[in-house]
């Protein structure tokens, strides 16, 4: 019987757990990063299986060492990178391991797998484009695999209080475009959104590690497209005796910024975190044999962007107050919308609430709940609440 999953504590934190929590707060790229962190041979395989690779099945360990080689490849043949041998010839998971090392070595390594990052990426999104699949058959493949995971993690009683999954109609899609200066249906990353609200605080780091390590690897996180206005990550590290011990060896940095939006339609005391991610979805072989033979080489694996946001319960229930409210929030985005519709955007105004220089957080997405929690003491939305923003 497999052991029941469950989630670290705080104190398990590895400082490779930690790092990538804060990649995901402040919307950092791992290829400004210069080191890995992880401990053991299980952290790598875990961050493998979260590529969606099957390291020990040998197709994907041939597609894994294809990917390698085209990096080390490229490498040579725009740079002249020099790569000693015993590099080029190490696993995919033995250069994970000299990636945490020192030296000439462990930079070369982490060049690699940079490399290797973006090839894996970009021949996913490709394959995603030369398959006949409408967005719809997409969606449901994203949506089997974020149920799973969470459902699971609710069914083993994680301290979940409320999920709700859902696509973004399109008469929220058409108003957002019209409430953006940049009006490019490419940019709307929230068709896919998912919302976890967790018990405490202090249980939303140890639930984003549990998702970074079970649903999409903290590489995938879009850079730039993360809203952090909870935690002021520094100062609440330094609360937690363990989390503290690993300040200074964070190679981003610990700060105590919170992570902005630009949504002018978001109220000063509206508290979030807002990620979107690239997420890995393997495709089923019945699907792939749907794609042209071209796309065989590509691996079986594509990319979906999909939202994510995660709140403890208390902050929840604030964000319904006032100003804050989603109620409050739609109006003045719908008042601008029909603004600009009638006077064009040089007449579009900032909303009238006062802004601080704290950063006002995205909106929320809705939908009808897909799985929630069978505790009785979680209630449900009322009508008309959480909508998009």
């Amino acid at each position: 019987m497999a052991p029941r999953e469950r989630l670290k504590t705080l104190d398990e934190f590895s400082l490779a757990d930690l790092e990538a929590v804060r990649l995901l707060l402040r919307g950092d790229s791992v290829i400004d990063w210069h080191r890995l962190n992880f401990k053991d041979d299980a952290e790598i395989r875990d961050f493998l299986v979260a590529q969606e690779f099957r390291p020990e099945e040998n197709a994907d360990r041939a597609r894994m060492n294809a990917i390698k080689a085209e990096a080390i490849s490229y490498l040579r043949r725009h740079f002249e990178y020099p790569i000693p041998k015993p590099v080029e010839q190490a696993s995919v998971e033995e250069l994970f391991w000299l990636a945490t090392g020192r030296g000439h070595r462990q930079t070369c390594a982490c060049t690699i797998l940079k490399c290797t990052h973006i090839i894996h990426h970009l021949d996913g999104r490709e394959l995603l484009f030369m398959l006949p699949m409408s967005d719809q058959e997409i969606f449901h493949l994203v949506e089997e695999k974020v149920y799973r995971v969470i459902g699971s993690m609710l069914a083993e009683g994680f301290p979940i209080t409320e999920f709700v999954g859902g696509r973004k109609n399109k008469d929220s899609l058409y108003t957002k475009l019209l409430s953006k200066r940049e009006s490019v249906s490419a940019q709307i990353f929230d068709k896919l959104r998912f919302r976890i609200v967790a018990r405490e605080r202090d249980d939303i780091f140890p639930i984003v590690q549990f998702l970074q390590k079970k649903l999409f690897p903290f590489n995938y996180v879009i850079p730039s497209q993360s809203i952090n206005s909870i935690f002021q990550f520094k100062r609440y590290c330094q609360t937690h005796d363990h989390l503290k011990g690993y300040l200074a060896d964070m190679q981003a940095g610990a700060d105590e910024d919170y992570t902005p939006s630009d949504n002018v339609f978001s109220a000063d005391n509206y508290r979030v975190i807002h990620f979107v991610v690239d997420m890995p979805v393997r495709l089923p072989r019945k699907l792939l044999e749907r794609a042209p033979s071209s796309a065989w080489s590509l691996g079986p694996v594509v990319f979906v962007i999909c939202e994510f946001q995660v709140i403890d319960r208390e902050t929840e229930a604030a964000n319904e107050q006032g100003e804050a409210s989603h109620a409050k929030y739609k109006d003045r985005q719908k008042k601008a919308v029909i603004r600009r519709l009638q006077l064009g955007m040089r007449e579009m105004k900032t909303p009238t609430f006062s802004k601080r220089e704290e950063p006002a957080p995205a909106g929320r997405p809705s939908g009808p709940p897909s799985v929630r929690p069978p505790a009785p003491s979680v209630r449900p939305p009322p009508p008309g609440r959480k909508r998009p923003r």
